[in-house]
């Protein structure tokens, strides 16, 4: 990345599942580096498929300024000068409220068509989203059972997407990306088409690919390339090292 680029940075998005993660873990490296980011005045913001439930507590307790969560279904920000939660959906409660039962019998429907796959730990979790496990806690799935899972979603009316662990489906347009422009715009008065150079997203799977063909200086980590196949436009960058060290290399070089 070259020193002009570097500097440029002011914000940095990051996918969290084995890009901040390691083997399912928070390393205290990975955890620090968000912290150096934010103490040197970065806008630092995880963009994730996890759950609001998760995305409650990590905008309430991580060094961070916003969370988007559920591959975009909403964004959760802590506002410390009120004392108190801020949570921003796409959609409306009552559609959301409308979805569930069809997102729980499409669930059912996939665990029962697919075997070995399961509902996500998490499921209970989520808003807006149907998360199927295909090897966070089942054995791994070979590629094809994970490409049924997808053409079940999308045959139902869902957009689905394939995480490092999930293969997610949410009913509507949103995504990572259009609900990071929306948080930027809202929160933080920025139109990131005119400033996209200056925010670099972090990743490592397929329902990253928006981001990384968005961010001029969008960084893979190197754990990216199981499934770069699936990455219709890589992002600029790779790491070195893969998942939570990967992340550290990005923030190691945006502060050097």
């Amino acid at each position: 990345m070259p020193d002009a680029a570097r500097r440029a940075i002011v914000g940095v998005l990051t996918d969290i599942d084995d890009t901040l993660t390691t083997n399912g873990h928070l390393t205290a490296a990975a955890y620090d580096a968000l912290e150096r980011l934010r103490a040197a005045g970065k806008l630092v913001v995880p963009v994730t498929g996890r759950p609001a439930g998760w995305c409650d507590h990590i905008a309430r307790m991580w060094p961070v300024d916003a969370v988007v969560g559920e591959n975009g279904a909403f964004y959760m920000r802590h506002d410390a000068a009120r004392g108190r939660l801020i949570r921003r959906f796409v959609m409306p409660e009552a559609t959301r409220r409308e979805q569930r039962d069809r997102i729980a019998a499409l669930g059912a429907a996939i665990v029962a068509s697919v075997p070995g796959c399961a509902l996500a730990s998490d499921q209970h979790y989520r808003e807006s989203d149907l998360a199927i496990d295909y090897c966070e806690d089942v054995t791994a799935l070979p590629r094809h059972d994970v490409d049924r899972i997808v053409a079940l979603m999308e045959a139902a009316g869902m957009t689905a997407k394939v995480s490092s662990i999930h293969v997610n489906g949410w009913f509507g347009s949103h995504d990572k990306l259009t609900t990071t422009r929306l948080l930027l715009r809202e929160v933080h008065g920025v139109d990131l088409d005119a400033r996209r150079h200056a925010y670099t997203f972090v990743g490592d799977s397929p329902n990253d690919a928006p981001m990384f063909e968005y961010f001029p200086n969008a960084v893979g980590v190197a754990n990216l390339a199981r499934f770069i196949d699936r990455v219709p436009t890589p992002p600029a960058y790779i790491t070195v090292a893969e998942a939570g060290a990967g992340f550290v290399e990005v923030a190691n070089t945006l502060l050097a």
